[in-house]
C-alpha cells in the first residue's frame, strides 16, 4: 500500500511534513523488495538481509546509515508514491560489546546487484569499509548477490574500466582489521572477490555458492552445462579449493562461526586480541598424554584429540577443517589468552605437507601475525608429499613458500615435536625471528631423513655390494639409530627442552603469558617485503 508524500522544498513544508515524509521513507527501506520477493527468499531456504544482521549482532545495536537510499517514483504532482531502496543494507553494529562495521546486499531488490550511484553504500570502495578503515573497527560482510549487471550499460551510456571501484580500500584493510565474509547465496564477481578478500570466510552447505562467474557464463565461454551448486558449492569451494575457508550448517551457525573467529581477534592491529577469564586450570596435567603417541611409530593417532587435551575446555576452533587436512589450523586459548595451533595430521597422508596444507598453513601463519596472535606448533611432519602428484600439483614450491613465510614471522612462536620433524617442511615449524624455543617429547625424532630412508639413499651402493642388501640395510640402520636420539640432541642443546607429555599445558601457558609482555610493544601493522617463491 502507497500513500502520496509532498516532496516539495523544505521551505514549503511544516516540520510535521518533513517528519512524515522521513518516517514514510524509512518505512519503504523496511519493505526490501516487497512481500512478493521477501517470500522468495524465504522459500529458498534464505533469511533476507535485515534478517542476518539482526540474527548476528547484538539486540538493537544496528545502526543503519544510508537508510534513505534508493530510487523514488513520484506522481505528477511532484508527490512521493514509493521508494524502490538501494540493494544493500550496511551500518554500525555491535557483536559481543564491539563495534563492527557491517552490511550485505538486499537479494529481494534487484536480485543484490550494485546500485548505481555515485557514492557506493556497501561493496568494494563503499561507505562500509571507509567505517571499518577510518574506525579501525572489524568488517564483516554479508554475501548474496552477483555485482555488476550489463543493464547498467544503457543507463550509464557507457560501460566501466575494470577498477573505477576496485578493490584497493579491500586489500588495505587486511591489514588493519579484521574482515570477514559469509556468502549466503550466490556470488560471483565483486562479491565474490570481496569473500575471498577477507581473513576469514564461511558459506552455508546446499545454499551459496561462489565463482568468478556463474553457469550462463559458464555456458557461453566454454559450452559446459553445469548446475551451480556442482560449478561452485561448498564441495568445490570450501573442500576441495580452499576458496571459502569454513562451511556451515545454517546461516545461524555461519553467523555463530563469524562471532567465534571474532573472539579471538582485536579490533585492529593497535591492538592485542582479548584475553578472558578461563575456569580450565593452567597447572592441568591430563595422564592420557603420556600414552597417546603409539610406540609404532607408523601408527597414526589422534592429533584433534592431543590439542583439546592441551588447550582451554572447549576453546577450539578449526579454520578449513575439510581442506588441506594433513595440517590443522586452529584458534584456541591457554589459559585465557588467544593463540594460533598449526599441528601436523598424522591420520592423513602421515602428516606430510602438500600444496593443499602448505597453502592453508600460509594463510594461518600470516594470519596470526598480522594481529600478534602467538603461534604453536604441535609438529609431526615426516617432510613434503612425494611422488608425480605432488611434483605436478607445485607441493614443493607451495612448500618453500610456507618455509618463507614462517621465515619472515615477527609473532612469539613456540614449536612442540611430538613425533617427527623432517627436512623443509620441519623448517616451516620454526621461527629463527623469535627466541626459537623448540620443545620436544620423547617420542620425538628429526633430522634432514629419517634414518629408514636416509640409510638407503646414502649408503646404496655399499648395501648393494653387500651378500644380504637387506640385512646390511638394517644393520646400518641399528648403528645410527642411537644417534638419533632426541636426549642425544638435548646434550648438545640442540633442542632447548624435552618435557613430560603431560606438562604440556602448564609450560605452554607458561610461555604464552610470558609472550604477551613482549606483543605490547610490536603492535601496529607488520611490514612485508621481499618476493615470495
Amino acid at each position: 500500500m502507497t500513500a502520496a508524500v509532498s516532496s516539495n522544498s523544505s521551505a514549503e513544508q511544516t516540520d510535521n511534513e518533513l517528519i512524515a515524509e522521513l518516517q514514510f521513507r524509512r518505512q519503504q527501506g523496511q519493505l526490501m523488495g516487497g512481500p512478493a520477493a521477501i517470500e522468495r527468499q524465504h522459500a529458498a531456504g534464505r533469511m533476507t538481509v535485515r534478517e542476518r544482521i539482526a540474527a548476528l549482532i547484538d539486540a538493537d545495536s544496528f545502526r543503519e546509515v544510508g537508510s534513505l537510499a534508493g530510487t523514488g517514483k513520484y506522481d505528477e504532482h511532484n508527490q512521493l508514491v514509493s521508494v524502490t531502496p538501494a540493494p544493500y543494507v550496511g551500518g554500525l553494529a555491535k557483536i559481543d560489546g564491539r563495534p563492527v562495521a557491517l552490511g550485505g546486499e538486499d537479494f529481494t531488490v534487484r536480485g543484490g546487484t550494485t546500485f548505481g550511484s555515485a557514492r557506493r553504500k556497501g561493496g568494494q570502495g563503499g561507505f562500509v569499509e571507509d567505517l571499518a578503515h577510518h574506525y579501525r573497527i572489524p568488517l564483516v560482510n554479508l554475501i548474496d548477490g552477483a555485482g555488476g549487471s550489463v543493464t547498467s550499460l544503457k543507463r550509464r551510456g557507457h560501460s566501466v574500466f575494470p577498477g573505477v571501484h576496485g578493490f584497493e580500500r579491500s586489500v588495505g584493510l587486511l591489514g588493519t582489521v579484521p574482515v570477514v565474509s559469509a556468502v549466503l547465496g550466490t556470488a560471483a564477481g565483486g562479491p565474490a572477490g570481496r569473500a575471498i578478500l577477507s581473513h576469514f570466510s564461511v558459506m552455508v552447505r546446499g545454499i551459496s555458492q561462489v565463482f568468478a562467474a556463474g553457469p550462463p557464463v559458464v555456458k557461453r565461454s566454454l559450452g559446459q552445462v553445469i548446475d551451480k551448486d556442482a560449478l561452485g558449492g561448498a564441495k568445490v569451494a570450501v573442500d576441495k579449493a580452499g576458496t571459502i575457508h569454513n562451511a556451515a550448517a545454517s546461516e545461524a551457525e555461519a553467523f555463530e562461526q563469524i562471532r567465534r573467529f571474532l573472539s579471538f581477534m582485536p579490533s585492529n592491529v593497535w591492538e592485542l586480541p582479548p584475553v578472558v577469564q578461563s575456569a580450565d586450570p593452567q597447572d592441568r596435567c591430563d595422564e592420557r598424554l603420556a600414552s597417546i603417541v603409539p610406540e609404532k611409530r607408523t601408527q597414526a593417532y589422534n592429533m584433534h584429540r592431543l590439542l583439546r587435551m592441551v588447550v582451554d575446555q572447549d576453546s577450539d576452533f578449526e579454520i578449513q577443517p575439510t581442506y588441506g587436512k594433513s595440517v590443522i589450523t586452529m584458534l584456541a586459548r591457554l589459559d585465557g589468552r588467544p593463540v594460533g595451533i598449526i599441528a601436523n595430521n598424522p591420520m592423513v597422508y602421515g602428516g606430510a605437507m602438500d600444496v593443499h596444507s602448505a597453502r592453508k598453513q600460509i594463510h594461518f601463519m600470516e594470519l596470526c601475525d598480522t594481529f600478534h596472535i602467538p603461534l604453536v606448533f604441535f609438529v609431526d611432519v615426516p617432510g613434503f608429499m612425494v611422488g608425480l602428484k605432488a611434483e605436478e600439483e607445485g607441493t614443493l614450491r607451495e612448500g618453500m613458500r610456507a618455509v618463507y613465510i614462517a621465515g619472515n614471522l615477527r609473532v612469539p612462536t613456540i614449536t612442540l615435536v611430538i613425533r617427527k620433524c623432517y627436512g623443509m617442511a620441519g623448517m616451516a615449524t620454526c621461527n629463527k625471528n623469535d627466541v626459537d624455543m623448540k620443545l620436544a617429547w620423547p617420542s620425538a625424532e628429526w633430522g634432514s631423513l629419517p634414518v629408514e630412508g636416509g640409510v638407503a639413499a646414502a649408503f646404496r651402493r655399499e648395501i648393494m655390494a653387500a651378500p644380504d642388501p637387506v640385512a646390511k640395510e638394517r644393520e646400518m640402520e641399528a648403528e645410527l639409530k642411537p644417534y638419533a636420539s632426541p636426549f642425544r640432541t638435548a646434550e648438545a642443546f640442540a633442542v632447548e627442552e624435552i618435557i613430560d607429555p603431560r606438562e604440556t599445558r602448564p609450560v605452554l601457558c607458561e610461555w604464552i603469558a610470558l609472550a604477551e609482555m613482549r606483543l605490547r610493544g610490536d603492535l601496529g601493522p607488520k611490514a612485508r617485503s621481499g618476493v615470495q617463491p
